[in-house]
Protein backbone atom coordinates (compact mmCIF):
# COMPACT_ATOMS: atom_id res chain seq x y z
CA UNK A 1 0.00 0.00 0.00
CA UNK A 2 2.86 1.91 0.70
CA UNK A 3 4.16 2.84 -2.99
CA UNK A 4 1.08 1.35 -4.73
CA UNK A 5 -1.69 3.25 -2.85
CA UNK A 6 -0.38 7.23 -3.60
CA UNK A 7 0.42 5.59 -7.43
CA UNK A 8 -2.92 4.95 -8.33
CA UNK A 9 -4.77 7.64 -6.41
CA UNK A 10 -2.85 10.07 -8.54
CA UNK A 11 -3.08 8.52 -11.59
CA UNK A 12 -6.95 8.32 -11.18
CA UNK A 13 -6.94 12.23 -9.83
CA UNK A 14 -5.23 13.37 -12.91
CA UNK A 15 -8.30 11.58 -15.18
CA UNK A 16 -10.99 12.49 -13.29
CA UNK A 17 -10.19 16.03 -11.08
CA UNK A 18 -12.42 18.73 -11.31
CA UNK A 19 -11.91 21.97 -12.30
CA UNK A 20 -12.09 24.26 -9.52
CA UNK A 21 -11.32 27.91 -9.40
CA UNK A 22 -9.21 26.91 -6.18
CA UNK A 23 -7.26 24.34 -7.97
CA UNK A 24 -6.05 27.00 -10.65
CA UNK A 25 -3.75 28.73 -8.25
CA UNK A 26 -0.96 28.10 -5.87
CA UNK A 27 -1.54 31.45 -3.99
CA UNK A 28 -1.60 30.23 -0.22
CA UNK A 29 -4.24 33.39 0.31
CA UNK A 30 -6.63 31.97 -2.21
CA UNK A 31 -6.28 28.55 -1.53
CA UNK A 32 -7.25 29.42 2.63
CA UNK A 33 -10.28 31.24 1.64
CA UNK A 34 -11.31 28.17 -0.43
CA UNK A 35 -10.91 25.57 2.60
CA UNK A 36 -12.35 27.79 5.04
CA UNK A 37 -15.56 28.67 2.98
CA UNK A 38 -16.01 24.68 2.40
CA UNK A 39 -15.69 23.50 6.05
CA UNK A 40 -19.53 23.76 6.53
CA UNK A 41 -20.68 23.81 2.43
CA UNK A 42 -20.56 21.85 -0.31
CA UNK A 43 -18.48 22.40 -3.08
CA UNK A 44 -20.93 23.33 -5.59
CA UNK A 45 -21.99 26.11 -3.55
CA UNK A 46 -19.20 27.84 -2.36
CA UNK A 47 -17.81 27.87 -6.07
CA UNK A 48 -20.35 31.74 -6.61
CA UNK A 49 -19.05 32.99 -3.04
CA UNK A 50 -15.52 32.19 -3.60
CA UNK A 51 -15.39 33.95 -7.04
CA UNK A 52 -17.51 36.61 -5.54
CA UNK A 53 -15.22 36.91 -2.77
CA UNK A 54 -11.60 36.92 -4.76
CA UNK A 55 -13.27 39.44 -6.86
CA UNK A 56 -13.79 41.76 -3.94
CA UNK A 57 -10.86 40.92 -1.80
CA UNK A 58 -8.33 39.75 -3.83
CA UNK A 59 -5.42 40.12 -1.45
CA UNK A 60 -4.97 40.10 1.99
CA UNK A 61 -4.54 43.21 2.93
CA UNK A 62 -7.73 43.91 0.84
CA UNK A 63 -9.78 41.61 3.63
CA UNK A 64 -7.92 43.13 6.49
CA UNK A 65 -8.45 46.76 5.51
CA UNK A 66 -12.45 46.26 4.91
CA UNK A 67 -15.11 47.23 7.46
CA UNK A 68 -16.76 44.30 9.39
CA UNK A 69 -19.62 44.89 7.92
CA UNK A 70 -18.37 44.57 4.64
CA UNK A 71 -16.70 41.08 5.39
CA UNK A 72 -20.02 39.84 6.35
CA UNK A 73 -22.32 40.98 4.13
CA UNK A 74 -20.01 38.96 1.25
CA UNK A 75 -20.16 36.02 3.67
CA UNK A 76 -24.08 36.25 3.68
CA UNK A 77 -25.21 33.11 2.75
CA UNK A 78 -22.45 30.71 3.68
CA UNK A 79 -23.22 30.52 7.76
CA UNK A 80 -20.96 30.61 10.66
CA UNK A 81 -20.23 34.27 10.61
CA UNK A 82 -17.49 33.73 12.97
CA UNK A 83 -15.66 31.72 10.12
CA UNK A 84 -15.54 35.31 8.32
CA UNK A 85 -14.20 37.06 11.70
CA UNK A 86 -11.90 35.01 12.37
CA UNK A 87 -10.73 35.25 8.48
CA UNK A 88 -10.43 38.73 8.90
CA UNK A 89 -8.77 38.77 11.81
CA UNK A 90 -6.23 36.41 10.42
CA UNK A 91 -5.57 39.26 7.39
CA UNK A 92 -4.94 41.45 9.84
CA UNK A 93 -2.81 39.51 11.85
CA UNK A 94 -0.73 38.41 8.69
CA UNK A 95 -0.42 41.82 7.49
CA UNK A 96 1.07 43.80 10.63
CA UNK A 97 3.60 40.47 11.62
CA UNK A 98 4.09 38.99 8.32
CA UNK A 99 4.11 42.26 5.93
CA UNK A 100 1.20 40.90 3.71
CA UNK A 101 1.98 37.16 3.10
CA UNK A 102 0.75 34.36 4.60
CA UNK A 103 3.85 32.15 6.85
CA UNK A 104 4.80 28.66 5.55
CA UNK A 105 5.40 27.17 9.19
CA UNK A 106 2.72 25.17 10.98
CA UNK A 107 4.02 26.81 14.53
CA UNK A 108 2.98 30.60 12.47
CA UNK A 109 -0.22 29.49 10.80
CA UNK A 110 -1.88 28.00 13.76
CA UNK A 111 -1.12 31.26 15.90
CA UNK A 112 -3.63 32.77 13.74
CA UNK A 113 -7.39 32.62 14.22
CA UNK A 114 -9.36 29.87 12.84
CA UNK A 115 -6.47 28.54 11.57
CA UNK A 116 -7.00 24.56 13.37
CA UNK A 117 -5.32 21.59 12.54
CA UNK A 118 -6.88 21.11 9.17
CA UNK A 119 -6.80 24.64 7.94
CA UNK A 120 -3.27 25.29 8.76
CA UNK A 121 -2.32 21.15 7.28
CA UNK A 122 -4.24 22.80 4.27
CA UNK A 123 -2.64 25.61 3.25
CA UNK A 124 0.57 23.95 4.27
CA UNK A 125 0.31 21.00 1.89
CA UNK A 126 -1.55 22.34 -0.87
CA UNK A 127 0.04 25.82 -1.00
CA UNK A 128 3.46 25.46 -0.07
CA UNK A 129 3.72 21.48 -0.79
CA UNK A 130 4.47 20.40 2.42
CA UNK A 131 4.64 17.00 3.50
CA UNK A 132 1.64 17.46 6.37
CA UNK A 133 -0.95 15.16 6.17
CA UNK A 134 -4.65 16.84 6.28
CA UNK A 135 -8.23 14.95 7.89
CA UNK A 136 -11.35 16.25 6.54
CA UNK A 137 -14.47 14.43 6.59
CA UNK A 138 -13.86 12.48 3.01
CA UNK A 139 -9.97 11.84 3.71
CA UNK A 140 -11.26 10.29 6.95
CA UNK A 141 -13.11 7.91 5.56
CA UNK A 142 -11.55 6.86 2.74
CA UNK A 143 -8.59 5.49 5.25
CA UNK A 144 -10.79 4.62 7.96
CA UNK A 145 -12.36 2.09 4.96
CA UNK A 146 -8.67 1.38 3.75
CA UNK A 147 -8.01 -0.03 7.16
CA UNK A 148 -11.07 -1.28 8.11
CA UNK A 149 -11.37 0.34 11.42
CA UNK A 150 -14.61 0.42 12.96
CA UNK A 151 -16.44 3.38 14.95
CA UNK A 152 -16.83 7.12 14.30
CA UNK A 153 -14.79 9.98 14.52
CA UNK A 154 -13.22 10.45 17.33
CA UNK A 155 -9.36 11.53 18.58
CA UNK A 156 -8.38 7.94 18.34
CA UNK A 157 -9.49 7.20 14.96
CA UNK A 158 -7.89 10.38 13.67
CA UNK A 159 -4.42 9.29 15.88
CA UNK A 160 -4.08 6.23 13.48
CA UNK A 161 -5.66 7.34 10.43
CA UNK A 162 -2.59 10.74 10.67
CA UNK A 163 -0.42 7.90 11.53
CA UNK A 164 -0.82 5.77 8.63
CA UNK A 165 -1.18 8.62 5.93
CA UNK A 166 2.47 9.88 7.47
CA UNK A 167 3.67 6.29 6.26
CA UNK A 168 2.11 6.75 2.90
CA UNK A 169 2.71 10.17 1.46
CA UNK A 170 4.93 10.80 -1.47
CA UNK A 171 8.42 12.17 -0.58
CA UNK A 172 7.24 15.47 -3.01
CA UNK A 173 3.78 16.38 -4.42
CA UNK A 174 1.67 16.32 -1.72
CA UNK A 175 -0.01 19.24 -2.81
CA UNK A 176 -1.60 17.04 -5.35
CA UNK A 177 -1.78 14.00 -2.74
CA UNK A 178 -3.96 15.36 -0.51
CA UNK A 179 -6.52 17.22 -3.34
CA UNK A 180 -6.77 13.69 -4.67
CA UNK A 181 -7.56 12.35 -1.26
CA UNK A 182 -10.36 14.90 -0.44
CA UNK A 183 -11.56 14.22 -4.41
CA UNK A 184 -11.86 10.45 -4.32
CA UNK A 185 -13.87 10.47 -0.81
CA UNK A 186 -16.13 13.39 -3.01
CA UNK A 187 -16.78 11.49 -5.66
CA UNK A 188 -16.08 7.90 -5.35
CA UNK A 189 -15.21 6.95 -1.51
CA UNK A 190 -18.65 8.65 -0.63
CA UNK A 191 -20.51 8.31 2.68
CA UNK A 192 -23.42 6.66 0.85
CA UNK A 193 -23.67 4.54 -1.77
CA UNK A 194 -19.94 4.43 -2.50
CA UNK A 195 -18.97 3.31 -6.20
CA UNK A 196 -16.13 0.91 -5.02
CA UNK A 197 -16.15 -0.52 -8.84
CA UNK A 198 -14.66 2.86 -10.05
CA UNK A 199 -12.04 2.92 -7.16
CA UNK A 200 -8.48 2.76 -8.45
CA UNK A 201 -7.25 1.85 -4.75
CA UNK A 202 -10.10 -0.68 -3.94
CA UNK A 203 -7.81 -3.94 -3.68
CA UNK A 204 -5.92 -2.70 -0.49
CA UNK A 205 -9.48 -1.40 1.13
CA UNK A 206 -10.69 -3.91 4.03
CA UNK A 207 -14.36 -2.35 3.86
CA UNK A 208 -14.48 -3.31 0.64
CA UNK A 209 -13.39 -6.93 0.63
CA UNK A 210 -15.47 -7.53 3.69
CA UNK A 211 -18.59 -5.55 2.40
CA UNK A 212 -18.58 -2.98 5.01
CA UNK A 213 -18.32 0.18 3.36
CA UNK A 214 -21.62 1.92 4.21
CA UNK A 215 -20.89 0.93 7.98
CA UNK A 216 -17.72 2.67 8.31
CA UNK A 217 -17.53 4.76 9.94
CA UNK A 218 -20.28 3.75 11.68
CA UNK A 219 -24.05 5.51 11.73
CA UNK A 220 -25.53 7.19 14.16
CA UNK A 221 -28.10 5.34 14.29
CA UNK A 222 -28.31 1.67 13.32
CA UNK A 223 -30.89 -0.63 12.06
CA UNK A 224 -29.95 -3.98 10.00
CA UNK A 225 -32.78 -5.35 7.82
CA UNK A 226 -31.51 -8.72 6.17
CA UNK A 227 -32.71 -9.22 2.83
CA UNK A 228 -31.83 -12.10 0.44
CA UNK A 229 -31.92 -11.88 -3.30
CA UNK A 230 -31.39 -13.95 -6.38
CA UNK A 231 -28.62 -12.65 -8.93
CA UNK A 232 -28.54 -13.40 -12.41
CA UNK A 233 -24.77 -13.28 -14.50
CA UNK A 234 -25.94 -13.56 -18.48
CA UNK A 235 -23.55 -13.17 -21.42
CA UNK A 236 -24.25 -13.65 -24.80
CA UNK A 237 -21.55 -13.15 -27.22
CA UNK A 238 -18.42 -11.51 -24.60
CA UNK A 239 -21.11 -8.76 -23.38
CA UNK A 240 -23.24 -8.85 -19.88
CA UNK A 241 -26.59 -7.57 -19.39
CA UNK A 242 -26.58 -4.49 -17.06
CA UNK A 243 -29.47 -2.13 -16.46
CA UNK A 244 -29.33 1.81 -15.12
CA UNK A 245 -31.39 2.67 -12.27
CA UNK A 246 -34.02 5.54 -12.28
CA UNK A 247 -32.49 8.48 -11.68
CA UNK A 248 -34.63 9.46 -8.52
CA UNK A 249 -34.49 7.02 -5.40
CA UNK A 250 -32.66 4.47 -3.94
CA UNK A 251 -29.01 4.08 -5.79
CA UNK A 252 -30.20 6.65 -8.20
CA UNK A 253 -28.74 6.46 -11.61
CA UNK A 254 -26.39 3.71 -10.76
CA UNK A 255 -26.01 0.68 -13.32
CA UNK A 256 -26.90 -2.42 -12.34
CA UNK A 257 -27.87 -6.76 -13.03
CA UNK A 258 -31.07 -8.07 -13.32
CA UNK A 259 -32.57 -9.76 -10.24
CA UNK A 260 -34.31 -8.88 -7.08
CA UNK A 261 -35.70 -10.11 -3.49
CA UNK A 262 -36.33 -13.78 -3.07
CA UNK A 263 -40.24 -14.05 -1.42
CA UNK A 264 -40.77 -15.78 1.67
CA UNK A 265 -41.99 -18.69 -0.02
CA UNK A 266 -39.45 -18.54 -2.68
CA UNK A 267 -36.50 -20.35 -3.10
CA UNK A 268 -33.38 -18.79 -4.79
CA UNK A 269 -34.12 -20.91 -7.83
CA UNK A 270 -37.53 -19.87 -8.19
CA UNK A 271 -37.13 -15.93 -7.59
CA UNK A 272 -34.24 -16.03 -10.33
CA UNK A 273 -36.65 -17.63 -12.47
CA UNK A 274 -39.37 -14.91 -12.02
CA UNK A 275 -36.77 -11.86 -12.05
CA UNK A 276 -35.11 -12.93 -15.24
CA UNK A 277 -38.71 -13.29 -16.64
CA UNK A 278 -40.30 -10.42 -15.11
CA UNK A 279 -37.02 -7.62 -16.65
CA UNK A 280 -35.88 -9.58 -19.58
CA UNK A 281 -39.15 -11.51 -20.91
CA UNK A 282 -36.74 -14.72 -21.08
CA UNK A 283 -36.59 -17.47 -19.78
CA UNK A 284 -33.98 -19.98 -18.15
CA UNK A 285 -32.06 -22.66 -20.02
CA UNK A 286 -30.18 -23.16 -17.42
CA UNK A 287 -28.56 -21.69 -13.85
CA UNK A 288 -26.10 -23.00 -11.74
CA UNK A 289 -24.91 -21.30 -8.54
CA UNK A 290 -21.74 -19.03 -8.74
CA UNK A 291 -21.33 -17.78 -5.46
CA UNK A 292 -22.42 -15.43 -2.81
CA UNK A 293 -21.79 -11.81 -1.37
CA UNK A 294 -23.15 -9.98 1.47
CA UNK A 295 -22.95 -6.16 1.59
CA UNK A 296 -23.80 -4.09 4.11
CA UNK A 297 -25.78 -1.01 3.48
CA UNK A 298 -26.81 1.44 6.07
CA UNK A 299 -30.01 0.48 7.26
CA UNK A 300 -29.82 -3.52 5.82
CA UNK A 301 -27.49 -6.44 4.91
CA UNK A 302 -28.36 -8.00 1.34
CA UNK A 303 -27.30 -11.60 0.87
CA UNK A 304 -27.10 -11.81 -2.91
CA UNK A 305 -26.85 -15.16 -4.48
CA UNK A 306 -25.30 -15.15 -7.36
CA UNK A 307 -26.10 -17.26 -10.40
CA UNK A 308 -24.44 -18.31 -13.61
CA UNK A 309 -27.44 -18.17 -16.19
CA UNK A 310 -28.19 -18.59 -19.75
CA UNK A 311 -31.48 -18.14 -21.08
CA UNK A 312 -33.61 -19.53 -24.40
CA UNK A 313 -33.44 -16.64 -27.31
CA UNK A 314 -31.89 -12.87 -26.90
CA UNK A 315 -33.33 -11.18 -24.06
CA UNK A 316 -35.46 -8.15 -24.77
CA UNK A 317 -33.75 -4.70 -23.84
CA UNK A 318 -35.28 -2.17 -22.35
CA UNK A 319 -33.73 1.46 -23.11
CA UNK A 320 -32.50 1.66 -19.37
CA UNK A 321 -30.56 -1.99 -20.43
CA UNK A 322 -27.66 -2.63 -22.45
CA UNK A 323 -24.88 -5.42 -23.18
CA UNK A 324 -21.39 -4.34 -21.97
CA UNK A 325 -18.16 -5.84 -22.76
CA UNK A 326 -16.26 -7.63 -20.34
CA UNK A 327 -13.68 -5.08 -20.69
CA UNK A 328 -15.71 -1.76 -19.84
CA UNK A 329 -17.99 -3.41 -17.44
CA UNK A 330 -16.14 -1.92 -14.04
CA UNK A 331 -16.49 1.69 -15.64
CA UNK A 332 -20.26 1.61 -15.37
CA UNK A 333 -20.74 3.15 -11.66
CA UNK A 334 -22.79 0.40 -9.75
CA UNK A 335 -24.34 0.06 -5.85
CA UNK A 336 -21.61 -1.56 -3.58
CA UNK A 337 -22.93 -5.08 -4.17
CA UNK A 338 -23.03 -5.02 -8.10
CA UNK A 339 -19.68 -4.17 -8.00
CA UNK A 340 -18.26 -6.88 -6.13
CA UNK A 341 -20.07 -8.89 -8.81
CA UNK A 342 -18.43 -7.18 -11.80
CA UNK A 343 -14.93 -7.62 -10.36
CA UNK A 344 -15.73 -11.17 -9.97
CA UNK A 345 -16.42 -11.32 -13.43
CA UNK A 346 -13.44 -9.57 -14.99
CA UNK A 347 -11.08 -10.97 -12.73
CA UNK A 348 -12.68 -14.56 -11.62
CA UNK A 349 -9.29 -15.41 -10.26
CA UNK A 350 -9.73 -13.00 -7.29
CA UNK A 351 -13.79 -14.33 -6.73
CA UNK A 352 -13.19 -16.75 -3.62
CA UNK A 353 -11.39 -13.22 -2.18
CA UNK A 354 -15.07 -11.60 -2.70
CA UNK A 355 -17.48 -13.94 -1.61
CA UNK A 356 -18.18 -15.53 1.48
CA UNK A 357 -19.02 -19.15 -0.24
CA UNK A 358 -17.52 -19.92 -3.64
CA UNK A 359 -19.48 -22.73 -5.47
CA UNK A 360 -18.42 -21.28 -8.89
CA UNK A 361 -17.59 -24.54 -11.51
CA UNK A 362 -14.50 -24.15 -13.33
CA UNK A 363 -14.81 -23.32 -17.07
CA UNK A 364 -18.32 -21.53 -16.87
CA UNK A 365 -18.14 -18.02 -17.88
CA UNK A 366 -21.53 -17.35 -19.11
CA UNK A 367 -22.78 -15.08 -16.92
CA UNK A 368 -26.06 -13.15 -16.06
CA UNK A 369 -25.78 -11.28 -13.21
CA UNK A 370 -29.62 -10.38 -11.75
CA UNK A 371 -29.22 -6.39 -10.83
CA UNK A 372 -30.91 -5.88 -7.51
CA UNK A 373 -33.68 -3.95 -7.27
CA UNK A 374 -32.52 -2.78 -3.97
CA UNK A 375 -35.95 -0.78 -3.67
CA UNK A 376 -37.67 -3.50 -3.55
CA UNK A 377 -35.85 -4.76 -0.45
CA UNK A 378 -37.16 -2.61 1.70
Amino acid sequence: MKTGFPKKLLAWYRLNARDLPWRRTRDPYKIWVSEVMLQQTTVAAVIPYYQRWIKLFPKVEAVAAAPTERILRAWQGLGDYQRARNLQAAARGIVRDYKGKVPRTPEALSALPGFGPYTTGAVLSIAFDRRVPIIDANIRRVMMRQLGVEGQAAPAVDTKVRAHLEKIMPVKGNAVFNQAMMELGALVCRSREPLCNICPVRRTCRAFTTGRQELIPRPKKLTVKQVKAAIAVIRRNGKYLIQRRPDKGLLAGLWEFPGGKIGPRESARQALEREVREETGASLTSAKPWFNVKHYYTQFCVDLNVWLCTVNGAPRLAPHQKWVDVRKLTEYPMPSGSAKIAEAITHPARTINLSLTNNRESGIFTYIINIVEMESYL
